[in-house]
């Protein structure tokens, strides 16, 4: 984090943080995480979780915040409290949104690569 800048929550990673932290990145796969979430978590905070994803990635779009509320059925309380973590927090709603982005651009340009199945046109 740049000189002069602190998070609302600094010092919270305690050692037992630390072990949860780095037990998900040891994790293979999506299937693996969703497992692992499923087992760790209630559904009730695996919900809220992908909820304030969900409204982190409207915030990130530009959207109102009272539109986002609207699409997400979150308050307006919770859309400024992850637009707060988004803009002023310790960066993983945006590098998380950085690396699906460049994800998706490359499997568009594979998509774009690959040829069609069955043609037979030529290139040149």
């Amino acid at each position: 984090m740049p000189a002069g800048t602190s998070t609302a929550l600094e010092g919270w990673v305690t050692p037992d943080i630390e072990d949860l932290v780095g037990t998900i990145a040891a994790l293979r796969d999506t299937e693996e995480v969703r497992k692992f979430l499923r087992d760790i978590c209630t559904l009730g905070e695996i919900e809220a979780m992908a909820h304030r994803w969900q409204v982190a990635q409207l915030v990130a779009e530009g959207l109102p915040y009272h539109e986002v509320a609207a699409r997400t059925g979150a308050s307006t309380a919770t859309v400024t409290r992850v637009a707060f973590w988004l803009r002023r927090g310790e960066g993983g709603y945006k590098l998380a949104l950085d690396r699906l982005e460049r994800l998706e651009r490359r499997a568009k340009r594979k998509a774009v690569q690959q040829p069609v199945a069955g043609s037979t046109e030529v290139g040149g």
